[in-house]
């Protein structure tokens, strides 16, 4: 008895383990698109997150299909991960983003945008 609650036990705190708190940063962005804009122009932008990912040091990961997004008249939302708030402001200021902010504010009728952080 004593050996099934203590492997109990240890299943319960490697789950809890596994709920760390990293260090990365989160830039989680939901976009409405103009009513002009085109489908083509709409992947362009999409393209263009992955595009950055390759080419902006620090990005991690990149999330860019949507599941839910609030408010329901907005049409995308997407997510990177950079190492650090560091890597997240060199990217702020990158020309690979600043190339990709000509396609995106060119569609753009609104977007939120959250940075998170531990």
């Amino acid at each position: 008895m004593k050996r099934l609650v203590l492997a109990t036990l240890l299943m319960c705190s490697a789950t809890l383990a596994s709920a760390a708190e990293p260090g990365t940063l989160l830039h989680v962005v939901t976009v409405k698109w103009r009513a002009d804009s085109t489908a083509q122009q709409q992947q362009a932008v999409v393209e263009g997150v992955r595009r950055m990912a390759t080419e902006i040091k620090g990005i991690r990961n990149i999330w860019i299909k949507k599941v839910k997004v609030q408010p329901a008249d907005f049409d995308l939302s997407f997510a990177l991960e950079f190492e650090n708030k560091a890597a997240f402001e060199a990217y702020t200021v990158s020309d690979a983003h600043k190339a990709w902010e000509k396609t995106y504010l060119a569609i753009r009728e609104e977007s939120r945008t959250q940075d998170i952080t531990n």
